[in-house]
């Protein structure tokens, strides 16, 4: 996904328009994001782990690159609010208001 990654006028109206509400709109965003920063964050920790090492040694630890090309991966990625944003203005999220039990 091909997402700018730089700060972008939205227009409020289109942003409202799946749900007729601004700041439904704006909530749905921010549960996507939320979704997923955690899921990158899990992706991260997981790509991380994996250089885990039981010993103790500060060389070690400054020479993996890596690592550290890894992680500065994840930095350049666009932010998730960015992301979601993105998903929601091009429908590909999906979102559902609780109803009251009973009630269909």
């Amino acid at each position: 996904m091909a997402v700018n990654p730089s700060i972008i006028t939205r227009d409020l109206d289109k942003v409202a328009e799946p749900t007729g509400n601004i700041y439904e709109s704006i909530h749905i965003v921010g549960q996507r994001a939320k979704q997923i920063s955690s899921n990158l964050k899990e992706e991260l920790n997981n790509k991380l782990s994996e250089f885990a090492s039981t010993v103790d040694n500060l060389e070690e630890v400054f020479e993996n690159k890596e690592q550290i090309e890894i992680s500065k991966f994840y930095e350049r990625m666009p932010k998730p609010s960015s992301l979601a944003m993105e998903e929601f203005l091009e429908s590909k999220v999906h979102f559902r208001y609780p109803t009251e039990e009973g009630e269909e």
